[in-house]
């Protein structure tokens, strides 16, 4: 939870210094590298069919490129990490609902109830930021693509890719992802960078923390536990950034925003909760 929640940080520390999806071109393509090395040093095994490469690199797009494609695009644009990880933190509501049809999981009265908080508490939070002349709208539209890619590419993990080795596979991820930001950070960017200390630290810590220590913990949870139960410990993830955010940017949330936080904790709770009885 708290290596996630620092990914937030990490992205505003970094952005001042490059666009959003240049400065993930080179996170990408120097965690592909690495787990490449990594797999050729430690002889891992690499999918034998091209129908397994295409499932992990279609996980990778979701989870890499789609989900901190959205996360990167919504700060680029002024959301705060505070209201992003918020956003982004409904992932476990959504998994929950969709791992009926997907995974086959039931969704009980007491969840749905949960749903409804949950989105409540959001846009109490987002609420006052919505105001003209406030965060640009598409910031909130880059979150919910975040949001949509990181609950569709858990479960796509899931079903599809939670067998594959994390070195190869991983590496498979992030190339597929680094050729996407290329496209899309030529189309749309200078593609410069201001290559200050700041942007360093925070280049190095996304790749070495976040893309090869957070999400091998990730994968490696999808692996052994349900998927809806696995991130029913992402509701922990907008409290601790909100405080990271704090800490280091000094931003604030308004009483409504904090109880919206409050709503949306509880709501997530809910849906991923286990009941005793069950």
């Amino acid at each position: 939870v708290v290596l996630w929640a620092s990914g937030f940080v990490g992205a505003k520390f970094g952005l001042p210094y490059a666009e959003p999806f240049t400065f993930l071109l080179w996170r990408f393509a120097i965690a592909a590298l690495l787990l490449t090395l990594a797999a050729w040093i430690w002889r891992a095994r690499w999918p034998q069919t091209g129908r397994e490469a295409g499932h992990i690199a279609l996980a990778g797009l979701l989870v890499h490129a789609g989900y901190l494609g959205g996360v990167f695009g919504a700060i680029h644009r002024q959301v705060s990490a505070g209201e992003i990880a918020i956003i982004a933190g409904l992932q476990p509501v959504l998994t929950a609902l969709l791992a009926g049809p997907f995974l086959g999981e039931r969704i009980s009265a007491r969840q749905w109830v949960g749903v409804a908080l949950g989105f409540l508490g959001v846009v109490l939070v987002v609420f006052e930021r919505i105001a003209p002349g406030q965060t640009d709208a598409g910031g909130y539209l880059f979150a919910a693509f975040a949001l949509a890619s990181i609950t569709s590419g858990a479960l796509y993990q899931k079903r599809f890719c939670s067998h594959m080795d994390l070195r190869s596979g991983g590496a498979i991820q992030f190339a597929a992802s680094t050729l996407v930001m290329a496209a899309a950070a030529g189309l749309f960017e200078t593609m410069s960078v201001e290559w200050s200390g700041e942007f360093i630290f925070a280049l190095a810590w996304l790749v070495v923390v976040l893309s090869l220590g957070a999400i091998t913990l990730l994968y490696l949870l999808i692996r052994h536990g349900e998927a809806a139960r696995v991130t029913s410990m992402f509701y922990l993830v907008p409290p601790v950034t909100a405080i990271m955010a704090f800490a280091f940017f000094g931003e604030r949330l308004s009483l409504l925003a904090l109880v919206g936080m409050a709503l949306t904790v509880l709501g997530v709770a809910l849906v991923v909760v286990r009941s005793r009885q069950a």
